[in-house]
């Protein structure tokens, strides 16, 4: 298992941003026999495709021996997470420091994303369509870039606000170079000229641009016994590794597999790359017309037959903040993956809540193949709570469960999880997709 455990670390150390973790993943597809499904003009029993979304979201299909409409068995996780977008028109140089402005993407807690050494990561799009890969400030021999803060010293007043208030949104800028007191705009001029040279980019081509700013460097073992991973996007690449790496070991199987890789899931799951979507729909769509099933029918009866596990993290036990969590209904970094029969908020609020008869069926079958497993809820009641994707593939009338890794410090730039569970997730995975 420490081969799947250095190639995870690998691909969230390489793939921090959406469109990045879909080219990687469409490439390791690729090299186990998947074919992009636009290339194929027909299915059968053992053919193996991928639908890309937009180079933001990916769904992958392994077709069984079974019928399709008898259902199929999916993995959905999610490869978006918190982070810092650029603003359209985002270069500015004020009092000798030139900036980048940005608006924060997901739910975080912006203090944590001062003084950190960030990196610059995405695609400029051209008006003749061409496109352009930016990666800025990544490498540990090259610059990196940073969010500055105020000094103790000259902090009472900041110190006095709350912790949701004392970094404004609009402070998140980030640090690029310096200018000139002098002369009007001379630094940002000379940013300018270095992305022009580098990238042949212009200022205008900020307009059609999705920049992300994210956290610099490689994940890491964390601890002497290297029995954890401390690293940028655990939430959920974890997951999505995981269910990918599953689903590609998978070489036969008998009902139809599927593997979802969604997009903002973190503000919502909204927008043509979320699951709020009709992405899967068109994806089997595309499926089943290729076997010769093309019916409503037969769609609506493969996604009501399917069983679903949301591959999505968990809260982990923290011990330092004990008062937050029902210590008898968290879940342990090292207790093997975690399954949330809901999630939600005060009193459930948006929960998909999965049924006792799937729950008894996952047991049977993680304890035959002596998989460690636990179950978990979020915190406390009414302490707080957080949805999935979930909710969105109950709607098909599916039988779904959120079941993931347990993470600690969870949408901080860097988040820890259990070695041992990232492992007990590909295992269970695998016992899923062959239930």
């Amino acid at each position: 298992m420490d081969n799947i455990i250095r190639k995870y670390i690998d691909y969230i150390s390489r793939n921090k941003t959406e469109r990045e973790c879909v080219e990687s993943t469409i490439k390791m597809a690729e090299e186990m026999g998947y074919k992009n499904i636009e290339e194929t003009e027909s299915l059968k029993e053992g053919d193996k495709v991928y639908c890309n979304v937009y180079k933001k979201a990916l769904i992958l299909f392994n077709i069984g021996s079974e019928e399709i409409e008898n259902g199929m068995n999916i993995l959905g996780a999610h490869i978006d997470s918190p982070r810092l977008d650029l603003k359209m028109k985002p270069l500015y140089e004020k009092g000798g420091i030139v900036y980048l402005n940005t608006h924060y993407y997901g739910g975080i807690k912006k203090y944590q994303w001062v003084t950190h050494p960030l990196s610059l990561r995405g695609h400029v799009i051209k008006k003749s369509g061409e496109d352009v890969s930016v990666l800025l400030g990544e490498e540990d021999d090259d610059f990196t870039f940073s969010i500055s803060d105020i000094l103790p010293h000259i902090a009472q007043e900041q110190m006095k606000k709350s912790a949701a208030e004392f970094i404004p949104g609009e402070s998140l800028d980030l640090v690029v170079a310096l200018g000139s007191e002098n002369e009007k705009d001379n630094g940002k001029k000379e940013v300018l000229s270095i992305l022009k040279d580098r990238y042949g980019i212009e200022e205008d081509d900020f307009l059609s641009a999705e920049l992300e700013v994210v956290p610099a460097g490689r994940a890491k073992y964390l601890g002497l016994k290297k029995d954890m991973i401390l690293g940028y996007g655990q939430d959920d690449r974890v997951c999505a590794f995981t269910s990918v790496a599953a689903m590609l070991e998978e070489k036969k199987v008998r009902r139809t597999s599927c593997t979802i890789l969604a997009d903002k899931e973190e503000i919502g799951s909204d927008g043509a790359t979320g699951m709020h979507s009709l992405m899967l729909e068109n994806a089997l769509y595309e499926v089943l017309e290729r076997m010769g099933k093309d019916s409503a029918i037969t769609a609506r009866r493969a996604l009501k037959n399917s069983v679903m596990l949301s591959s999505d993290v968990n809260s982990a036990y923290d011990p330092l903040n004990a008062e937050l969590y029902d210590e008898d209904n968290s879940s342990r970094l090292g207790g093997g993956i975690v399954f949330n029969k809901y999630t939600g908020s005060r009193g459930k609020n948006g929960a998909s809540d999965a049924n006792a008869e799937l729950i008894a069926r996952l047991r049977n079958t993680l304890d035959e193949k002596k998989i460690k497993y636990q179950m978990a809820d979020m915190a406390k009641v009414d302490v707080g709570g957080g949805g999935t994707i979930a909710k969105f593939m109950a709607y098909y009338g599916m039988q779904v469960i959120d079941a993931g890794v347990s993470v600690l410090s969870m949408h901080a730039p860097f988040e820890i999880t259990s070695t041992f569970d990232v492992e007990c997730a590909y295992n269970a995975y695998r016992a899923f997709l062959n239930m």
